[in-house]
């Protein structure tokens, strides 16, 4: 059968799209038009399936249509002439904005799919990595390739085709942000792409030109974004009516099922040809050339259009054409012809009247534009328009061409008022001399000069060691301490030096120990290490931060410090639980205040039984919940985070020969961030290192932020004094920061007291780019602004947001290549968090915050790790609640002690009992049930033991969703598998996950906007910083009447400047609102150190993009 199919339309769920966008009215408009199929639009967004499932009923194969009591409704509107059936088929635009080859790009992708279930499957995976709820076009930070594999992986019969592949902005092949060819794009997965979207600026002919399309179908689609924009563009078949059959058309091009597509005439696309339109300049692609692409009134880059960008990548002339060219039908939408001819608006009512009494007398639209006999339509229409029709449809035509987002003027009738017709469709033209064909040989293949910008710091990892630190590397005969301020190549300095260890001087690799405070800090070191040396010689060596060192310490010599082998890790939800559940009577907040004291105790080296940091009178209640806390976690062979060190402290001072063992087996001892140690770190070193092992330490004392953990960076200072005849480096060249970050960071630092003035930094990448400071009239206010800011200078997020004005993508330098990953948003406090997230899930933008929810405290991967763990430690508390009370909490505490109590007694594991230890324990039998499968999961993953942790963890995370117990995120199941693919070692990963820390949360590898707070943020680094919340207050921090410890806020406001490589926002609101109250701070003393000169006053907050209002041919409906 003859089908007219428009496969790529939005929903209302989208923005800047019509109100009406839905299925009633696309079921109306689908009908006057004459379309048999149309794309549902939007299928990523969960208010839309919901609606899917409430309105439409499955049809043919693939197919739907609307419910019958609807569509009965409906249909009352329509003129007899143009009742039709209408089926929809579901497809979604997906805007992809991502880097590839160190450039951004920005490509929407239209998916298709066979039925809802795969819909759902769609959206639970895009959910995933992305927001898809503010948007029915949603913006993911995810490469168009991955898309594919995503949704190919939700269903085989999946398909996706890249939409209006050459618009200079989101586009495959577009000028601004694209590819040069489809197997750039799609890589290994292009054999699945055989359809191409061309876009309302380009035709057939025009993309003939390039041969590297020639084996790709090219349809056409409305990309409407309201219900009369429906089938402008359309693609024609003549086949089975079906999902399957209509993509075998496409996928083979067979030209007795696949018969061409309906086109706008290219001109009147609204990218055609090059052009500036803040500035009304419209040029050829020659004459942009003569200007050397820089608009001649603003002097700014004009947009180089799709005329344009097509004769960049042809390899045929103009007229040129494939072996087996596909048939198309350029048409003028049928308000527009009207428009003209009666030389009124187009959306005025005398149009629309005229439209409707034509539809109602002669049919759909397409009908008659592309086969009424001119005589028909001049019987009902007059012989001036029938003419009109008739010059259409053979292309004799007046054309004016669209440009930089502003449509372009197709005109049919000639005559006096020909110049007054223009102004009836768009703005005053410039005028334009007549311009010589444009060929292949007159168009470069770069047509546009880059800006002239100074060049990013050189990468650490290409340049050169400077001097400094090649002699830090060569320092093997004293103690050595290096001071590195920020962005100086501390972790390459190191990294360097151990490889010289191993390589140059002959060092046992597993004589060499180096210290880090975070889990993603050893982790880099180790990829650096083994790209320097070998993975075989790096696994040899140890690795690790301070707390993983305790903990390997205290597992090797569990008898002599009177542990059992297989303690666990408590982290601080645990910790919390085990105080309350055996001191009931503390509230949660006295229970952290006590857990506190004692961390301070611990920190410290001291005695836990004698809680540090509590007034006088609270010592006897210090000390009996101290003894109560020791024994609940006695009890439950369990210890604490702080135990890790100062466990292994009270060892090595009492248990000379287990110091002897490690001072015999560590003779090389390297530690980063030396300036936050704290006093048990501090002596767990200095017992190392009393065997006589040469010790190099690395830190800044100007970055000496965990006062509150009990760090104290005067180790660092009298480091010189408790190795006598060490040497001191200093480096001082930076290679993250622009010198104007550098020098405003500075002259905050230096108004610490006892600081080294000969502490100074530097840097070669200098540009004009000061620091922005932005103060908003309210924390609201702040919010918005940086994420306007952001799209701002991401290019823009939709076209919208640049056909608007209100981003304009001409923005100078390396703005033009940041991408979401790019930029980091830090404040001082957690609770900043939440206006600033809602911002975000308004924006659509994609974004992560670190440390709100760390990956190991999710309760499905809690699950998998405990069943893991359990497969090594059967009678750990700890773990077999977490697996027990997966997704619904069962069990009690008192119910998993019962079970594992009687498992003792009866000197069995508890799987081999487990029958009778459920009626001792009086189970129900829900729980009974819960309790078997966990007994089966763990019998499961014994026979696993041998496979690889990769696999071992796929299949546990498979077996736990078929026991109906909980359903790991495939998201979060990669990020642990990418945290075991390191070492292969499952008691590695369970110690990571113990140990994990909030910076360790922070995924590099996502393509988001990163929230943190400034604590996290510490060893990052960021081409765009903003600091918010510069208030007194939050900057320095003050709690109550507590007054604020000024110098380390000091030295935190300076971790967080020197993040920013290019640029440094800071943002200040009048108005806040803390601990329910409005406040209304000054700005920062810390922004006032700053010297004016190298800050700039940000632009006011933008208003609210007034939601755009397509053009609606108004009708009644019901």
């Amino acid at each position: 059968m003859s089908i007219v199919a428009d496969l790529h339309i939005h929903s209302h769920y989208s923005r800047a799209t019509s109100k009406n966008l839905d299925f009633e009215h696309l079921y109306l408009w689908a009908q006057l038009k004459g379309v048999t199929v149309v794309g549902t639009g939007d299928l990523s967004h969960p208010g839309w399936l919901a609606e899917m499932h409430a309105k439409l009923e499955p049809a043919e194969p693939g197919l739907f249509r609307l419910k019958p009591e609807i569509a009965t409704q409906v249909e009352k509107e329509v003129p007899p002439a143009c009742r039709r059936p209408v089926r929809f088929l579901l497809t979604g635009e997906i805007s992809n904005i991502y880097k590839r080859h160190d450039r951004v790009r920005k490509v929407h992708n239209v998916v298709f799919a066979p039925d809802l279930a795969a819909v759902a499957r769609i959206q639970a995976a895009l959910e995933q990595i992305g927001n898809i709820r503010s948007d029915g076009r949603p913006i993911l930070g995810l490469d168009s390739r991955d898309l594919l594999e995503t949704v190919l992986e939700a269903d085989e019969r999946c398909e996706l085709i890249p939409a209006h592949i050459w618009t200079p902005w989101f586009s495959m092949l577009g000028s601004k942000s694209g590819f040069d060819s489809v197997e750039e794009c799609f890589g290994d997965l292009t054999q699945h792409i055989f359809a191409l979207e061309t876009g309302l600026s380009s035709d057939p002919p025009m993309n003939w030109r390039v041969s590297g399309l020639d084996g790709y179908t090219l349809v056409s689609t409305s990309d409407a974004h309201s219900p009369p924009k429906l089938a402008r563009e359309a693609t024609l078949f003549d086949c089975e009516l079906s999902y399957a059959a209509l993509f075998d058309a496409m996928r083979t091009g067979d030209p007795d099922r696949f018969k061409g597509t309906i086109e706008f005439f290219p001109e009147e696309g609204k990218y055609h040809h090059d052009g500036h339109r803040k500035c009304n300049v419209s040029w050829t692609p020659e004459t942009t050339m003569a200007h050397n692409g820089l608009c001649s009134v603003c002097g700014k880059p004009v947009t180089v259009g799709v005329f344009h960008r097509v004769a960049e990548l042809a390899d045929r002339p103009l007229g040129a054409q494939p072996a087996h060219p596909q048939p198309f039908h350029s048409l003028i939408p049928l308000p527009e012809i009207i428009s003209e001819q009666v030389e009124v608006g187009v959306n005025s009512k005398r149009v629309q009247r005229e439209y409707m009494r034509l539809l109602a007398e002669l049919g759909p639209e397409l009908e008659i534009l592309m086969t009424l006999e001119p005589a028909e339509i001049a019987t009902a229409a007059g012989e001036q328009l029938a003419q009109g029709i008739a010059r259409m449809r053979r292309g004799d035509v007046t054309r004016i061409a669209g440009y930089d987002g502003e449509y372009g003027v197709i005109k049919l009738f000639a005559g006096a008022n020909a110049t007054d017709q223009i102004a009836l469709f768009a703005p005053e033209r410039p005028a334009s001399a007549p311009q010589p064909p444009v060929t292949q040989s007159s168009i470069p293949q770069s047509p546009i000069p880059q800006s002239q910008v100074s060049q990013p710091p050189i990468s650490q990892s290409s340049a050169p060691l400077t001097p400094e630190q090649q002699a830090a590397v060569r320092t093997i005969d004293c103690a050595l301490i290096i001071t590195a301020g920020p962005g100086t190549g501390k972790t390459r300095t190191l990294t360097h030096r151990i490889r010289a260890l191993a390589v140059e001087h002959a060092a046992d690799p597993e004589s060499i120990l180096a210290i880090t405070f975070t889990n993603k800090a050893a982790d880099e070191m180790r990829e650096r290490l083994a790209d320097l040396l070998t993975p075989e010689t790096v696994a040899r060596m140890t690795v690790k931060t301070f707390h993983a060192l305790g903990a390997r310490i205290l597992r090797e010599f569990h008898a002599e410090a009177g542990l059992p082998a297989d303690f666990t890790i408590l982290d601080e939800d645990e910790r919390l639980r085990l105080l309350r559940q055996t001191a009931p009577e503390l509230s949660q907040t006295a229970a952290r205040r006590w857990l506190a004291a004692v961390s301070a105790a611990k920190q410290q080296a001291l005695d836990p039984a004698v809680p540090g940091n509590v007034e006088a009178e609270d010592a006897a209640e210090a000390v009996r919940i101290a003894a109560v806390y020791a024994q609940a976690l006695q009890a439950a062979r369990a210890l604490d985070f702080d135990d890790l060190v100062s466990r292994s402290v009270r060892l090595l001072e009492e248990q000379p020969t287990v110091a002897a063992a490690l001072q015999n087996r560590y003779h090389w001892i390297s530690v980063d961030e030396y300036q936050d140690v704290n006093e048990a770190q501090y002596r767990l070193l200095r017992l190392l290192t009393a065997g006589g092992a040469n010790l190099c330490v690395i830190g800044d004392p100007d970055q000496a932020i965990y006062g509150f953990r009990g760090a104290d960076h005067r180790y660092f200072l009298r480091f010189t004094e408790d190795y006598p005849g060490a040497r001191t480096i200093n480096l001082s060249r930076n290679y993250r920061s622009t010198q104007a970050i550098l020098e405003a960071a500075q002259q905050v630092i230096r108004r610490n007291p006892e600081r080294d003035d000969a502490r100074q930094i530097w840097t070669d990448f200098v540009t004009a780019t000061r620091l922005e400071l932005h103060h908003a009239p309210t924390d609201k206010a702040e919010a918005e602004f940086v994420v306007h800011r952001i799209e701002r200078m991401v290019g823009g997020t939709s076209y919208f947001s640049l056909d608007s004005g209100r981003v304009d993508d001409r923005t100078e330098g390396r703005e033009r290549d940041l991408a979401f990953g790019d930029f980091a948003v830090l404040y001082r406090t957690g609770a900043q968090a939440a206006l600033l997230e809602e911002a975000f899930e308004r924006s659509g933008m994609p974004y992560q915050t670190v440390g709100k929810t760390p990956l190991f405290a999710h309760a499905d991967v809690q699950a998998l790790l405990a069943l893991l763990w359990l497969s090594r430690q059967p009678d750990s508390r700890v773990h077999w609640r977490r697996l027990l009370n997966a997704g619904d909490e069962l069990f009690s505490d008192e119910d998993i002690a019962a079970l594992l109590d009687y498992a003792d007694q009866a000197g069995a594991p508890l799987s081999a009992v487990r029958g009778e230890a459920a009626i001792m324990a009086g189970l129900q039998g829900e729980q009974r049930q819960r309790l078997a499968a966990a007994v089966d999961l763990l019998e499961e993953e014994a026979a696993r033991s041998a496979q690889a942790l990769s696999a071992r963890l796929d299949a546990a995370a498979a077996s736990l969703a078929a026991r109906e117990i909980i359903i790991v995120d495939e998201e979060r199941l990669a990020r642990v598998k990418r945290r075991a693919a390191a070492g292969d070692d499952l008691p590695g990963l369970l110690e990571s996950a113990a140990l994990e820390q909030e910076t360790d949360d922070y995924d590099p590898r996502a393509d988001r906007i990163a929230l943190m707070t400034l604590h996290a943020s510490k060893g990052l680094e960021f081409s765009v910083v903003f600091i918010t919340g510069c208030e007194e207050g939050l900057l320095p921090y003050r709690r109550g009447e507590d007054e604020p410890n000024v110098a380390e806020e000091r030295r935190l406001f300076y971790v967080g400047m020197t993040r920013a490589q290019e640029k440094l926002i800071l943002t200040a609101a009048r108005r806040r609102l803390r601990y329910g109250r409005t406040v209304e701070p000054p700005v920062s003393r810390f922004v006032e150190e700053i010297e004016a000169a190298l800050l700039a006053l940000s632009e006011p907050t933008p208003r609210r993009a007034v939601r755009e209002k397509p053009e609606d041919l108004q009708l009644p409906l019901f």
